[in-house]
């Protein structure tokens, strides 16, 4: 990762705290992803007893684990305080639903405990993807699931392009591609991961909406090298009119690149004296 592209997790927190009251009226592209990733749990044959949903908002997925997991123990997880307290509202009374304020990548969870680790676009708002990668592999169980969602690289690049021509200063978070996240999870100690790739469009008929969305669901800045003094009128207008120039049919498209991943479990790592061998290399001596 880019020294300019790093984030200030006190910057996201924070967004995240003042988003939460709007967030469930702009989480469309959580819906999208969210959506996704349980049509992607659909097929695989997982008796989970213990869930986390790392990074979950205001917990919309919550009621859906619980439906799909009914014997399951399921845990919000999440590092804005105000989002968990609006997810508890998903917490009826019989639920077995508790939350834990934590950030994803310190987990005061025990080690090989958990047998689903569900994350739905938490990873754009982390710098290192192998920090995501090691924390799950040290709390899943041997052949646990860890099923996520994420940004690739080519999201927002309007906007992003668009502030480009105005200054010199990170204003749109760089995400890492498939193949990157890929080797991220293997060298963690994760194994088998499967990746792939949607497109979706949004359309906006003017840039009030999209950065009002953009609020709503907390994506603000939060980089470090993010300008430290407010962006002049001038500045703002003439990135807006850049902007327009990937306009089409008289709307603004901004093109987000989804990316899905699951991959598996390893379990506690083999002692230093352990020695195995295969059992097929093994010679038989025939009489």
């Amino acid at each position: 990762m880019k020294p300019r592209y790093l984030l200030n997790t006190r910057s996201v927190q924070r967004h995240f705290d003042r988003a939460a009251t709007s967030f469930e009226a702009a989480d469309f592209v959580h819906e999208v992803t969210r959506d996704g990733l349980f049509a992607r749990l659909e097929p695989m044959r997982l008796d989970a007893r213990q869930v986390l949903d790392l990074g979950c908002a205001t917990g919309a997925a919550l009621p859906r684990l619980e439906k799909r997991f009914r014997r399951a123990r399921i845990v919000g997880v999440d590092i804005s305080a105000n989002m968990l307290q609006k997810a508890q509202a998903h917490r009826g009374w019989f639920s077995r639903l508790s939350f834990v304020h934590s950030d994803a990548r310190a987990l005061p969870i025990a080690d090989h405990s958990v047998d689903l680790v569900f994350a739905n676009l938490l990873l754009p708002w982390i710098d290192d993807p192998s920090a995501i990668a090691r924390e799950v592999c040290r709390v899943l169980r041997k052949d646990g699931l860890f099923v996520f969602s994420g940004l690739g690289p080519d999201s927002l690049r309007e906007l992003r392009a668009a502030w480009a021509a105005v200054d010199n200063y990170a204003h749109v978070n760089e995400f890492p591609d498939m193949h990157n996240i890929g080797d991220s999870l293997v060298q963690s100690g994760l194994r088998d991961p499967v990746l792939d790739v949607d497109r979706l469009q949004v359309s906006y008929s003017d840039s009030a909406a999209l950065y009002r969305d953009l609020k709503a669901a907390g994506g603000r800045n939060a980089l470090t090298a993010q300008r430290k003094s407010l962006t002049g009128k001038q500045a703002f207008a003439r990135m807006q009119d850049e902007l327009w120039r990937f306009a089409e049919r008289n709307s603004l498209q901004l093109d987000l690149e989804l990316v899905y991943g699951h991959c598996w479990g390893r379990g506690p790592a083999s002692a230093a004296t352990d020695v195995r061998i295969d059992a097929g290399a093994i010679p038989v001596r025939r009489r």
